[in-house]
C-alpha cells in the first residue's frame, strides 16, 4: 500500500506540474529526428536517458552503468547533463526508479545463471543497454546476443562507435521483427547454442507487443533446456490499479500512441503466473513493487519508490 500511496502522490504532483513534464517530453521528441517512423525505437531513447539520469541524480546509483551517459553523446545527452533533474519531477522518478530497479534484477538474475553454468545471454529489445559492453561475465564466457529491431541496432552501433565504447567480441547483434521473425532461426543463425541452457532479459518490450506474439517467445524459451530461464516486466491491467495510477498510464500509452509506438498488451499478475507454468515453466515467481522496494530500496538512501503497476517476473525451467 506505501507504494501504491507514493505513487498516487507522485501522479498527482506530475499532474500539477504538466508543463514541466511536457516541455521534457517535447524536449526528448525534438532531439530525435533520426527516430522517425519505420527507424529506431523512441522509446529505447526515453530508457536510456532515464538510466543515464539516475547515474547523475541517484548516489550511489541502485544500477551502476558507467557507460550510460557516454553512450548517449552531445545530441541526446548534453541537455541531460546541464539539466537531470528535469528527470526528478512528478512522475519522471517513478519512471526512472523502474528503470535501475528493472535493469538490476535482471542483472541479478543473469549472475545467479552465471554461477549455475549458464554461458549464453539474450538481450530481447536490447535497445541501448550495455550490459556487454561492460564485459562483466566475460572472464566466464559468456557470450551475448543483442535482439532487436534492425534500425534500432544500426542506430546502436552508431552511438557505439561515435562515442569510443569498444564492442567485445563476445557480442553479437541480431536482428529481428519481433512481430515477424522467428526468434529460434535468428538465435540459431547467429550462433546461439540452443541445445544449451540460455538466460533472457526482456525489458520494455511486450507492453507494445501482441498477446499471440508474447506467448510465442515464451513458449519458446519454456521449451529450451533445463538451466534456461528469463526476466521480464509487463504492463498491469489498468482495472487493478488505482484512479491516479490509471490516469498515469492512459497519459504515457496516448503519447506514445501518437509517435507510432501504441501499448498492446496488458496483463493480471496471477493469470500471467498460471499461463507461464501451462507453458511448462518449472519455477515462476512475480515480483511486486513491494517485494522489490524491500529487495531493492531498503537502507538506500534517497526517494525512489515503484508504482502499483512495476511487476517483474521470472520463469525458469
Amino acid at each position: 500500500m506505501a507504494a501504491l500511496s507514493g505513487c498516487c502522490c507522485v501522479i498527482a504532483e506530475a499532474a500539477k506540474t504538466h508543463v514541466v513534464c511536457e516541455a521534457m517530453h517535447t524536449d526528448i521528441l525534438a532531439s530525435t529526428h533520426i527516430l522517425s517512423e519505420g527507424q529506431a525505437s523512441r522509446s529505447a531513447l526515453m530508457v536510456a536517458r532515464l538510466r543515464a539520469a539516475h547515474q547523475l541524480l541517484d548516489s550511489p546509483p541502485l544500477f551502476d552503468d558507467p557507460l550510460a551517459l557516454p553512450l548517449l553523446g552531445e545530441e541526446h545527452g548534453a541537455d541531460l547533463r546541464a539539466n537531470p533533474r528535469a528527470f526528478d519531477a512528478g512522475f519522471n522518478r517513478l519512471l526512472r526508479a523502474a528503470m535501475a530497479v528493472r535493469s538490476r534484477f535482471a542483472e541479478d538474475e543473469l549472475a545467479q545463471a552465471v554461477a549455475q553454468g549458464v554461458r549464453q545471454y539474450v538481450v530481447l529489445g536490447a535497445g541501448l543497454d550495455t550490459f556487454a559492453c561492460r564485459r562483466r561475465h566475460e572472464a566466464e564466457g559468456l557470450r551475448v546476443f543483442e535482439v532487436d529491431h534492425p534500425a534500432t541496432q544500426a542506430w546502436k552501433r552508431a552511438l557505439l562507435a561515435a562515442s569510443g565504447i569498444d564492442v567485445p567480441h563476445g557480442l553479437c547483434f541480431v536482428p529481428v521483427d519481433f512481430e515477424r521473425d522467428t526468434l529460434a532461426d535468428a538465435l540459431r543463425d547467429a550462433g546461439c547454442q540452443l541445445e544449451q541452457p540460455v538466460f533472457f532479459s526482456w525489458l520494455g518490450v511486450t507492453l507494445y507487443l501482441s498477446g499471440p506474439a508474447i506467448m510465442q517467445t515464451l513458449r519458446f524459451v519454456a521449451g529450451l533446456p533445463q538451466g534456461s530461464g528469463i526476466a521480464f516486466d509487463y504492463g498491469i491491467k489498468p482495472e487493478l490499479l488505482g484512479a491516479m495510477e490509471r490516469s498515469g498510464i492512459e497519459y504515457f500509452a496516448k503519447r506514445y500512441a501518437e509517435q507510432g509506438e501504441p501499448w498492446l498488451s496488458f496483463f493480471d499478475p496471477d493469470e500471467l503466473q498460471v499461463t507461464l507454468r501451462e507453458l511448462g515453466f518449472a519455477q515462476v515467481a512475480n515480483f511486486s513493487p513491494a517485494q522489490l522496494e524491500n529487495r531493492y530500496f531498503s537502507g538506500l538512501a534517497g526517494s525512489l519508490r515503484l508504482s502499483g503497476g512495476t511487476h517483474l517476473m521470472l520463469a525458469r525451467n
